[in-house]
Order: structure tokens, then C-alpha cells, then sequence
């Protein structure tokens, strides 16, 4: 029994040593002194436990080591590094404890150290992978970084970079995107016809991506220049479906809906003139300076691009100061409200919020209508476009020609 007992103790998996109070080696197992390649006669009575560590073992040895165990008397798996004869290192775990006599004294010290290479390793290995994910992570995030600065950049080519100064009119848009990551398909704009009119369209692209994009470039300049041509509403509609549908019929139907539309102020009454045709769009809401506000009706207006040939509704309306002409898309009144998210937000609800608007400048009326956007949050699952056109309530009214 003793000398399997003595095997055991000199054969062990892990380094066993004793040393005196000082730290001088007194007993040493052959399984530590195989790990740091020493003799036996070289470590008993001739080194200190702290010789067999690395500077900055000794370091962590002498502040928090050894007054931790004089004070507790024991202490477990510390991480120390032991050095071998020729050099390397060796990354272990250490636990010692003090062996006192019978009247309490200490008389010596235990100590077992295990070898943590393989842990040493495990770890290394794993701080490796996390570094490496970090960084992957870091390029991924700078690469969506990227490409949301590149889409943001073509959205904002897609959109007018300022509205035009319409004597008499005031003016004001937004341009909410669902997603940074997505290229959407609202559109508006704003331009000159002649020196009495302006022309303004907002629809909305079916699709999203750089297909999507590519078809609302085509409708911006397709409208700018058949207005161009023939400003007459329902001509320039009917100018876009024929290239729609001519150019996406073949494999990869693409489709819009669009409210085309003319404005055209009377300095001598301060009023302002709209004509306007829908094909297949949200219809415009007209907010009145009396406090109320109502939907433009254009019946009867199919999808622009479907067709060949698409009959589009037209309307007219005059605007009196305080009056407000909203544009919008469908992603605002199908937003998702309620706690469930289940309810769309609707027509109704945006004529009521309109007439609580109605009166107000057309900033004023887009700004509360940004705030709603805010508010619907991850209910707003589509992009949307906002277009007000409205007519101040004090503005300079030109004198009458007196004719003979």
C-alpha cells in the first residue's frame, strides 16, 4: 500500500510540492519536475516556489497570493504561468494550503498545480473566435453602414432637392422609408409649366429595390416631359401608361399609381386653380380654411402601365388662403395601429386628422403629419410620401386692371 501510495503521489496528472513557510522547496512530485524539465536535486532545498514562476507570476505571487493565503490559510485555482529549464512557459492552475501543527502553528506549505495548456489553448482559441466574429461583425456593420449611405444617396436623386418659390403658394413635402436598407418607390415633384402654372405629381412604384428605382426615374422624367408637352392632366397619364407599358409588359410587368395635377394661382383673388387626374392612386384631401377637410374624387382611375390604353379620372378644385391640397401614399393610411398591430390606420382616420390640421400652412400640416408617422413607429411597414400645396391666408392681393 505504501508504495502504491508513493506511486501515486510521484505519478499523479497533476505537480505536487511542499515548501516551508519561506517558500522553500521541500518536497516535489516527478510529474512537475518531468513538466519543467529539472532534476530533482536542483529544486529540493535549493529553489523558492516563486523561482519556479515567470516575473509576473512572482509579481501577482507576492501581492495577492501569498497574503491571500496567510490570511485564509487556502486559496484555489489561481492562473500562474511556471517556468521550464529551457525556457518556455507553462500555464497552470495553482491552489495551496497551509498545513499547521498541533498547536496551531504553520509548518509548511501544500501546493498542486495543473497543467492549463490545453485550457490555455481552449481559451486562446476561443478569444481568437471572438475576435474574429467581432470583427466580422464590425465589417458587417460597416458595410450596411455603406450601402444605407449609398441607397440614401440614390433615394434623395429620386426625390427633388428643393421645392420651387410659387408666388402665392406655399409648398412642403417629406419622404418617409420604411427600411434604410431598401430603395422605395414613392415619388413626388414640384416644377415650373409656363409663367402662370406649375405642374406636380406623387405616386407610388409597385416593388421595392433598384427595380423599383429604376421605374421611378423613368416616371419622374416621363411626367416632367410630357407636362412639357401637354400639360393637360390626364395626357400626361396617359403618356406614361403607353411607356410603362410599353417598356415592362415583356417578362416583368411594372405597374404605378400616380396623381398628376396643375396649379395655377390668381394674384388678382389670391385663389389658386388645381386640375388634377389620378390613375389608380389615394385620393387628394382638400383642407379648408373653415375647419374641415374632405377627399377630391377621381373615379374610375386604373393602375398606370397595366394597359395599353387606361381611361384616367380627372377633377378640378380652387383653393382659397387657408386652404391646404394633400398628397399622399398608401403607406400612411395602411399603417398598422393599435397594441396588436392588426389595425390599419384608414381613410377615416386621416380625414380626421386632416380637418384638425385644416386652416393651418402647409409646413404646419406636414409637420403634424411627420409627428404621426413618429408615432406609428414599427407599424409603418411601407414607405410614404407626403405632397401639401395650400394658399397663405394673408398674402398681397394684386390691384384690378381698370379697362375702359
Amino acid at each position: 500500500m505504501e508504495d502504491s501510495t508513493e506511486e501515486l503521489y510521484e505519478n499523479a496528472p497533476c505537480g505536487y510540492l511542499s515548501t516551508l513557510m519561506d517558500g522553500t522547496i521541500a518536497k516535489v512530485n516527478t510529474t512537475l519536475l518531468r513538466w519543467l524539465g529539472r532534476e530533482r536535486e536542483a529544486v529540493v532545498g535549493k529553489l523558492r516556489f516563486t523561482d519556479l514562476l515567470t516575473v509576473g507570476g512572482k509579481l501577482y505571487h507576492e501581492t495577492h497570493f501569498a497574503p491571500l493565503l496567510r490570511m485564509r490559510g487556502e486559496i484555489s485555482g489561481i492562473a500562474l504561468e511556471v517556468k521550464r529549464a529551457d525556457g518556455g512557459r507553462i500555464p497552470v492552475l495553482v491552489s495551496s494550503v497551509v498545513k499547521h501543527g498541533t498547536t496551531g502553528e504553520p509548518l509548511l506549505i501544500r501546493t498542486t498545480i495543473f497543467d492549463a495548456s490545453d485550457r490555455r489553448a481552449y481559451e486562446e482559441e476561443l478569444l481568437r473566435a471572438r475576435n474574429a466574429a467581432e470583427q466580422d461583425r464590425r465589417r458587417a456593420e460597416a458595410d450596411r453602414a455603406r450601402l444605407q449611405d449609398a441607397l440614401a444617396v440614390l433615394q434623395q436623386s429620386l426625390l427633388p432637392a428643393a421645392l420651387p418659390e410659387i408666388p402665392g403658394v406655399e409648398s412642403a413635402a417629406h419622404y418617409r422609408t420604411a427600411s434604410p436598407e431598401q430603395l422605395g418607390g414613392d415619388f413626388y415633384d414640384l416644377f415650373p409649366l409656363d409663367g402662370k402654372r406649375f405642374g406636380f405629381f406623387l405616386g407610388d412604384v409597385c416593388g421595392k429595390g433598384p427595380q423599383a428605382a429604376a421605374v421611378t426615374s423613368l416616371t419622374r422624367y416621363t411626367l416632367r416631359a410630357a407636362a412639357l408637352h401637354d400639360a393637360d392632366p390626364v395626357s400626361a397619364l396617359t403618356t406614361l401608361n403607353a411607356v410603362l407599358h410599353e417598356r415592362y409588359t415583356r417578362g416583368d410587368p411594372r405597374y404605378c399609381t400616380a396623381i398628376f395635377g396643375t396649379i395655377e394661382p390668381d394674384p388678382a383673388t389670391g385663389r389658386v386653380t388645381v386640375c388634377l387626374a389620378s390613375g389608380g392612386h389615394p385620393p387628394a384631401l382638400v383642407l379648408r380654411a373653415a375647419g374641415h377637410a374632405d377627399f377630391l374624387p377621381t373615379p374610375g382611375g386604373l393602375l398606370v402601365g397595366v394597359l395599353p390604353k387606361a381611361p384616367f379620372a380627372s377633377a378640378t378644385t380652387t383653393l382659397e388662403p387657408g386652404d391646404t391640397l394633400l398628397l399622399y401614399t398608401d403607406g400612411l393610411t395602411e399603417a398598422r395601429t393599435g397594441q396588436d398591430r392588426t389595425t390599419l390606420y384608414g381613410d377615416g382616420a386621416l380625414r380626421a386628422f386632416a380637418a384638425g390640421q385644416a386652416g393651418r400652412p402647409a409646413e404646419a400640416v406636414i409637420q403634424a403629419l411627420t409627428g404621426l408617422l413618429d408615432d406609428f413607429g414599427d407599424g409603418l411597414d411601407d414607405d410614404t410620401a407626403l405632397l401639401a400645396i395650400g394658399v397663405p391666408t394673408h398674402q398681397a392681393i394684386a390691384p384690378a386692371v381698370k379697362t375702359r
